[in-house]
């Protein structure tokens, strides 16, 4: 009968939600694509008819039901129809990042025992010509821009639109079989493996059913009030487990338009021009923003950068109050209205953000500092504690209740609880359905109740809140007892613009030692206006004046630990600044820019002993690999400083 509500199992999978959301909002965006200058749009009903095409031409393909479907690029919206597509065939697809090296994603094919790989471009198919001979099971790969493609003639190549133009000769045969095959699927079926960002060894297949995925996407439209209206940005790797759920999940559940940025190089551009009101950026995009903020500050005129100041310093007293409804004296109002104009209205709108209604940030601890300064001018950012073991959903910071230094309450439906040790669990509807093929791994992870170890240490505050520490494994003491959170002091050493990464170590020592990342694009830009010529990263990173710059910030943080009671004996004494950027093509860090901290120990084992010698100086030789594929061999003398130190406040008062 019109009008009525479809079952819950008539909506239990994706492509019986996007069946439903072409009878309700059938002429509405679901999809935007920025090619060449010009944005494109799909509705609901056109990226119906485009998956049910690409459906039944996958099913020519041979694609069954339980196979493995490699999907790898950019954000576009061919390859989200083609998570849909693959789902409604009942094979399972495994997103993968798109900047991953060749042998990476031999691992991850090979793991997955993918049959088929649907991909963007000529970059992704000769990654995958180049380690198909050690994947034999991969039977045809699929790409969707055939720019440079030309000459290629292996006949397990397929042009994405000519995989949809057979499937819609198959449809014209056949025009009972697409919805017979969506009406096969249940939301107890896995409907997606992604693979962890590897931190501490390979990564894992995280197998996630519709019901995980559906239920955890839906139960965060409720807690936020998404509907249709919203508008976001899909510019995140689609082989995360975050753009799972915003750009795919959310978006089926709430039935609200996803854009794709026309490239990398162009997202803040197009972030602009969207406007989103639902917003999703890891820590590293929040610090990235900032800094090109403070650059450009620093090439302001001395009243602009006058004026900046003086209104941030308002917005930083009472902006987070007035964000949250809290009582605020009048003239700060005033103040704060008359900086809204001059300086946190234009600001905004130049970050992209003046319609941001709902913004997340999760993936890493982000710096307190970094956090109050987009919440001071008006932005309502939460944080989130989120895994891909749980669809990500654990807690939200509810609003009204934002603290830079927790993380929120359980989400709809998420128990969590700390274990004697100091480690978080968690259950909830979204909590997976095991690792692919480690069935150990699965029992560490997974109780047999349902409770998942999340290998973090955390606690509730006062206001039930859940504070996490850093992760259990990494938190330490010093030699004297003194607390030693990693995360903790590397976030607050990113909070400057001039810092784009850092590493710090002191478990078991006796005091706390630091590498640091300069950001290139920002200390150039220190550089040049001070006339200082370099030649690259290795060379400005060993200018005497960088290093002075740095050590103001190094020093500037210790000064702010001194009066945290728990923290003050973990100041950093002595860093240096690495010769070469840590990468992910080198091992360093994961796809997600997470720190991998073991290789980094290994591979720099010489600067750690140096940093703890007392040392001044120390040769290094380094092998880097670049993005394609070519390796070269870095050599260079690293100078290491010490950094003052601020006497405890408790001292202070003695």
């Amino acid at each position: 009968m019109a009008g009525t509500v479809p079952s819950a199992s008539l909506r239990d999978t994706f492509p019986k939600l996007l069946l439903e959301n072409v009878r309700v909002r059938g002429d509405k965006p679901a999809n935007r694509e920025k090619d060449y200058g010009i944005w494109l749009a799909w509705s609901w009903a056109e990226i119906a008819g485009e998956i049910r095409a690409l459906v039944c031409g996958l099913q020519t393909l041979g694609v069954e039901r339980g196979d493995k479907v490699c999907i790898c690029g950019d954000n576009r919206p061919h390859l989200y129809w083609a998570l849909t597509a693959v789902q409604a065939l009942g094979a399972v697809p495994v997103p993968v990042y798109q900047d991953s090296v060749a042998e990476e994603m031999q691992f991850i094919y090979a793991h997955a025992e993918a049959k088929f790989a649907i991909v963007e471009n000529q970059e992704q198919v000769d990654k995958l010509l180049e380690i198909r001979p050690q994947i034999p099971a991969l039977k045809s790969i699929i790409y969707n821009d055939s720019r440079g493609m030309m000459h290629y003639q292996q006949d397990f190549l397929y042009k994405y639109s000519d995989v949809q133009d057979s499937g819609r000769r198959f449809d014209a045969a056949n025009p009972g079989f697409f919805v017979a095959s969506v009406e096969q699927g249940a939301g107890s079926d896995v409907c997606a493996m992604l693979y962890t960002s590897g931190t501490t060894g390979r990564p894992k297949g995280v197998m996630l059913s519709f019901d995980n995925l559906l239920i955890t996407a839906n139960n965060g439209c409720l807690r936020e009030g998404l509907s249709e209206d919203e508008e976001t940005l899909a510019y995140l790797p689609m082989a995360w487990i975050g753009d799972n759920i915003f750009s795919h999940a959310q978006a089926y559940c709430a039935g609200y338009c996803v854009s794709c940025p026309e490239s990398s190089d162009t997202v803040l551009q197009d972030l602009r021009e969207i406007g989103p009101t639902y917003f999703f950026a890891p820590p590293r995009i929040y610090e990235s923003l900032l800094t090109t903020v403070m650059i450009r500050i620093e090439d302001a005129a001395k009243i602009k950068q006058s004026m900046f100041h003086y209104f941030m310093a308002v917005a930083k007293r009472v902006g987070m109050d007035i964000l949250d409804g809290k009582p605020v004296a009048l003239v700060d109002r005033l103040l704060y209205g008359i900086g809204n104009i001059l300086v946190y209205g234009p600001l905004k709108n130049v970050l992209g953000l003046s319609k941001m209604r709902v913004g997340y940030t999760a993936g890493e601890a982000i710096g307190p500092d970094i956090f109050a300064f987009y919440r001071s001018m008006g932005l309502n950012l939460k944080q989130l504690y989120a895994s891909t073991e749980a669809s990500v959903f654990i807690t939200i910071q509810p609003d009204g209740e934002v603290n830079p230094e927790s993380s929120g309450t359980p989400a709809i439906g998420v128990e969590v609880r700390i274990a004697d040790d100091g480690e978080v669990m968690f259950k909830s509807p979204g909590v997976f359905q095991a690792y692919f093929k480690d069935d150990e791994a699965t029992r560490e992870t997974k109780t047999e109740d349902g409770w998942v170890h999340t290998g973090d240490a955390g606690y509730f505050d006062e206001q039930g809140h859940l504070r996490i520490i850093d992760r259990s494994k990494d938190v330490g003491k010093l030699r004297d007892g003194t607390l030693f959170a990693p995360k903790f002091l590397e976030n607050k050493l990113k909070f400057f613009p001039h810092i784009k990464e850092a590493v710090t170590f002191g478990d078991g020592q006796d005091f706390v030692t630091a590498f640091i990342n300069i950001d290139l694009e920002s200390v150039g830009n220190w550089a040049e206006r001070r006339n200082i010529a370099y030649s690259g990263y290795t060379d400005l990173a060993g200018q005497p004046a960088v290093y002075d710059l740095i050590q103001a910030c190094v020093e500037q943080i210790n000064n702010d630990l001194a009066a945290d009671a728990k923290l003050a004996g973990s100041q950093i004494h002595r860093f240096l600044l690495l010769h070469k950027q840590l990468e992910a093509d080198d091992g360093e860090l994961t796809r997600t820019s997470k720190l991998r901290r073991a290789p980094i120990a290994e591979r720099y084992a010489d600067l750690i002993t140096a940093l703890y010698a007392g040392k001044t100086i120390c040769p290094v030789e380094v092998r880097v690999t670049y993005e394609d594929g070519r390796t070269d061999t870095i050599n260079a003398n690293v100078e290491i400083r010490d950094a003052a130190t601020t006497r405890a406040a408790a001292q202070a008062a003695e």
